[in-house]
């Protein structure tokens, strides 16, 4: 048995805030700070288990939030099954990114938002966290909108459901309990399981299904539309506001290195139950209008509700709009405590859910202030409220390529991750996340400047460009590690002390130097992004007016 790190205090590491060290006070059991004992039976591991779990299970469900619900019946709704292909690829995707974010949690102590601030300069700081705080306010925005339209279903007034709901939320997130919190959002979580009532409801037919998943393809054809929603469709399930936010939920949790493969496992499980549920979704709306009226003609997630009344009975609209008020809750919960979790890591005030309301007014103040403001431009008459939705999501898949390059260069950082940084196969595998969305995002932008443009030419040839770029990046990067034996034989000897190893504090770290080339390319990207969001929004108002 082992007792490393019994001893660990905030001094000894980076870690900002003292509630962030300490026993692990979880939903489903405690872990105290000095416990390192072996684990060796299934029973044993299976408490440690339930004890960790959490950050993972509540950033994917989270991430199936109204706007999540929205898309997903969108894409049944428009374009039946053709778009269920894209979804388990997405498991991989968010497998990868999220577990980058366990190790720098486990291993640094402190959030995402810190990490970039301290190790890129304040400039690189606001232009990352500027566009998640736009990014998140805006979808907290949309969890809005999904409990205005999940309630409007049973006749509840906007001006009764909204504030009531912001106040709840307030309410839950204020208690002073880390383990009441999360327990919370754990109903939550199991709540997201009435899409499977919901499903059978549809009879839907496994052939089909089946086909979906494995043919690939686009009902109609792909053009600018039917790219902008695939994009949407990665927006929604793989988003910036995660990173920053199990980062920060797994320092608040204080989870250890430890204790990382637990957490690992957490999230492959939250990733598996998000892509199940929202697969789900699509499944319930392509059977349920296939060949009516409906088909083609999504407006939001409100009509929906009441389409499914229509065909498939009173059951049916009721359970999908309760599917509704759940994720829009839980998205509201996940999204604006992410935000309120970088305000404190970049101003550097106290922010943990171990406080209690007096003793982080601050933290808790951004976060009433967050939601109370969303909940208010949601209450302003006559909002597209379908559009808005749809918007943010593509917007989040638009701005996920930078986040993930943030990510990886954290994760590269040997004065940030020790032992912990990133394998060649990881990073050749996040490189060709990253290409594979920059050349989504730039075929949209192609299509809305050149509507007539052939797609499929277009994305044929950004394919063979991808694959180039990735094995000459590979090539490159294999050539740097044969030649870095010392680099090599100096992890080796770390990661005899693996577990133990914690970054040191920041201000003892030498910030990393960007050679011209890695600032060039930086810069290139920021300037792509402005373009790519440009574009999208032209792309967003030519939908709201009528212009596919």
């Amino acid at each position: 048995m082992s007792t490393i790190n019994s001893g660990e205090t905030q001094n000894e590491t980076a870690v900002l805030d003292t509630a962030h060290i300490g026993d692990i006070q979880g939903a489903l059991g405690t872990i105290r700070i000095g416990d390192y004992g072996e684990r060796r039976t299934w029973l044993k591991k299976l408490f440690t288990l339930l004890a960790i779990v959490g950050p993972g299970l509540i950033v994917m469900v989270g991430d199936n939030d109204a706007g999540g619900v929205s898309t997903y019946a969108q894409a049944g709704q428009n374009f039946g099954l053709s778009l269920l292909w894209v979804l388990p690829l997405l498991i991989p995707v968010l497998v990868v990114n999220q577990e980058m974010v366990v190790r720098l949690g486990a291993v640094t102590g402190v959030g995402h938002a810190r990490l970039i601030n301290e190790r890129f300069g304040k400039f690189w700081g606001a232009f990352s966290v500027g566009d998640l705080f736009l990014l998140n306010f805006l979808t907290i925005v949309t969890e809005f909108i999904g409990v205005s339209l999940s309630l409007g279903y049973f006749g509840v007034s906007i001006y009764i459901s909204v504030p009531i709901a912001a106040a709840v939320l307030i309410a839950m997130t204020a208690t002073g309990s880390f383990r009441r919190w999360e327990r919370f959002m754990l109903i939550f979580v199991v709540a997201n399981f009435l899409v499977i009532p919901l499903a059978i409801f549809s009879h839907p037919k496994l052939s089909p299904i089946v086909h979906g998943f494995v043919v690939p393809g686009v009902k109609g054809g792909i053009n600018s539309t039917s790219i902008l929603f695939v994009i949407a469709i990665v927006g929604t399930t793989v988003a910036p506001w995660q990173l920053f936010f199990q980062q920060s939920n797994i320092v608040d949790k204080r989870i250890i290195p430890r204790w990382i493969n637990y957490e690992r496992a957490d999230t492959v499980l939250g990733s598996m139950v998000t892509v199940f549920a929202a697969s789900l979704i699509v499944i319930v709306t392509a059977f349920s209008f296939l060949h009516t009226k409906l088909a083609g003609q999504f407006v939001n997630a409100g009509t929906v509700a009441t389409g499914l009344e229509h065909y498939l009975g009173n059951g049916a609209g009721a359970l999908f709009s309760i599917v509704l008020l759940n994720a829009s809750i839980i998205g509201a919960a996940a999204v604006t405590l992410s935000t309120s979790y970088a305000f404190g890591d970049v101003f550097g005030i106290k922010h943990s859910l171990h406080r209690g309301l007096k003793d982080a007014k601050q933290f808790y103040a951004i976060f009433a202030v967050l939601v109370m403001a969303a909940a208010g431009i949601v209450l302003i008459p006559h909002a597209p409220l379908g559009l808005i939705t749809t918007s943010v999501q593509a917007l989040a898949g638009v701005l996920l390529p930078s986040a993930t390059v943030f990510l990886l260069l954290l994760c590269n950082d040997t004065a940030v991750l020790g032992p912990w940084v990133n394998k060649l196969w990881l990073n050749l595998v996040a490189a060709v996340i990253v290409a594979i969305l920059i050349a989504m995002s730039l075929v949209l932008m192609a299509t809305t400047i050149f509507p007539n443009i052939n797609v499929s030419i277009l994305m044929y040839s950004m394919g063979i460009t991808i694959l180039g770029s990735v094995l000459t990046a590979f090539i490159i990067g294999l050539r740097v590690r044969l030649k870095s034996k010392m680099v090599m034989v100096e992890e080796e000897k770390q990661n005899e002390n693996k577990l133990t190893w914690r970054m040191p504090p920041l201000s003892l770290l030498e910030r990393p130097q960007w050679s011209k080339s890695k600032k060039v390319a930086m810069f290139t990207m920021r300037g792509y992004l402005f373009a790519a969001v440009i574009l999208l929004l032209v792309k967003a108002i030519q939908l709201g007016i009528g212009h596919h």
